[in-house]
């Protein structure tokens, strides 16, 4: 009786011990004696133990860091640049059989393409053109991971480095830009001004009438500050008629 408890209690030990459950986005990749069998679908699951075992992988979106790489642009400038990237895993066989640790295959493909396609380009394309450089790191690392039964989504850049020289002579140089902007606005604001000005002397000469007009606003300005003498000629117009009547 003993001894038919004992096997009774460790059959079902061994039933229990080959319980395995895989959430829905997960996938298992069964081996008996080493040797793939089967992709087991997420739910409840049942494998020999000590013969069987299962790899789990997860097909989410997975992001890894792109560490910071020292980079030689075309125009000599040197840069630290690191990124992004987004990957998915499609089939799950082969992200398994075919390369180990996708992850750090991934990685070091990431860093190899970001130092190729930003060093065969100037700093400003780099600086200006990051979505650009981002979508030219993918295309190169998926081609590459396809095999692999791995889709990269995206890569991102997410940091440039540059020397301090070198930040200090591009904030010079948007300074220089800046100032070199407002002299040409400035230009251009006097010479509308010289325009109108123009425009409205022609209109002015055109009449004695607005000319004194003009003559009164501009004497009742100046007399409106109350700390100035004005010396105002007596009009032409009633000398002129004074003698006549004489």
């Amino acid at each position: 009786m003993n001894l038919t408890m004992l096997f009774t209690i460790l059959f079902i030990l061994f039933l229990f011990s080959g319980i395995r459950i895989i959430y829905e986005y997960k996938r298992g990749l069964k081996f008996r004696f080493g040797k793939y069998i089967s992709t087991l679908e997420p739910g409840f699951r049942w494998i020999i133990p000590a013969i069987e075992t299962i790899q789990i992988v997860d097909i989410r979106v997975i992001t890894i860091n792109i560490i910071s790489q020292e980079v030689m642009t075309e125009d000599n400038v040197p840069c630290s640049i690191d990124g992004v990237v987004f990957f998915k895993i499609n089939n799950p066989e082969k992200a398994i059989l075919e390369v180990e640790e996708y992850t750090f295959a991934i990685t070091q493909l990431a860093q190899a393409a970001l130092r190729d396609v930003c060093g065969k380009v100037e700093l400003d394309i780099i600086l200006s053109k990051r979505e650009e450089m981002g979508k030219n790191i993918k295309t190169i690392v998926d081609l590459e991971t396809n095999d692999w039964g791995i889709e990269i989504i995206d890569v991102k850049i997410k940091d440039i480095q540059l020397p301090e020289n070198m930040k200090r002579m591009m904030a010079n140089q948007a300074e220089a830009e800046r100032s070199r902007r407002a002299r040409i606005i400035l230009a251009k604001a006097e010479e509308q001004a010289a325009e109108a000005l123009l425009q409205a002397g022609k209109i002015i000469d055109e009449s004695p009438s607005a000319i004194k007009l003009r003559l009164y606003q501009t004497l009742a300005n100046i007399a409106s500050e109350k700390n100035s003498t004005i010396v105002f000629p007596f009009p032409e117009e009633v000398l002129t008629r004074k003698l006549k009547e004489k």
